[in-house]
């Protein structure tokens, strides 16, 4: 998390990019919130999920973005005042088994504003990343995982629903949603 703020831009705010759970369940307070496009990256659940939503018998996915595309979310302005008390919540959700690289990205707000953001990316030299995140194997893997929180299945519906409530129309978890409900039937 220090080395994250030493980077931080000069006078700028902390902005968040939430693309998955932060949306659905932010966790720490916020001054502002807007939609905003993340240009170069793009959503991907790349990350085996072995706790939570999955287990080592039966792994699930866990969402992050990775290199190509782009991407819309919703950018969070942390409160300055209360700034690495909510970080440091943010890093124990985030950052547990390194498989997130936190870096500094350029976000474009809603009203045209350009902004620095703290950008969750799936670290590719850890053990739990998957380089096939293709619909066909995730809908899967997705499918028949459970952990001690519920069903990863119930996970991507819950943020189609709410990418969907914030006006965010996203491919590829949209297709992974229609798969998943397809196959419950």
């Amino acid at each position: 998390m220090h080395e994250t703020l030493a980077r931080r831009p000069k006078n700028e705010p902390i902005w968040l990019f939430a693309y998955g759970s932060l949306i659905c369940n932010p966790i720490f307070e916020f001054d502002e919130s807007s939609l905003a496009a993340l240009e170069g990256w793009h959503r991907s659940f790349c990350i085996r999920l072995v706790l939570a939503r999955g287990s080592i018998e039966q792994p699930g996915r866990m969402l992050a973005l990775e290199p190509g595309g782009s991407t819309v979310g919703v950018a969070l302005r942390l409160r300055e005042q209360d700034l690495e008390q909510e970080l440091r919540m943010v890093w124990m959700r985030e950052m547990v088994g390194g498989v997130y690289r936190p870096e500094w990205s350029s976000i474009t707000l809603e009203d045209g504003r350009t902004a620095q953001a703290i950008i969750f990316a799936a670290n590719r030299d850890n053990d739990l990343y998957e380089e096939d995140a293709s619909p066909d194997t995730v809908t899967t893997v997705i499918a028949a995982a459970h952990g001690r929180l519920g069903s990863n299945q119930d996970y991507v519906l819950q943020l189609d629903k709410a990418l969907q409530r914030h006006g965010i129309e996203d491919i590829y978890i949209r297709e992974l949603a229609e798969r998943l409900l397809e196959n419950r039937s």
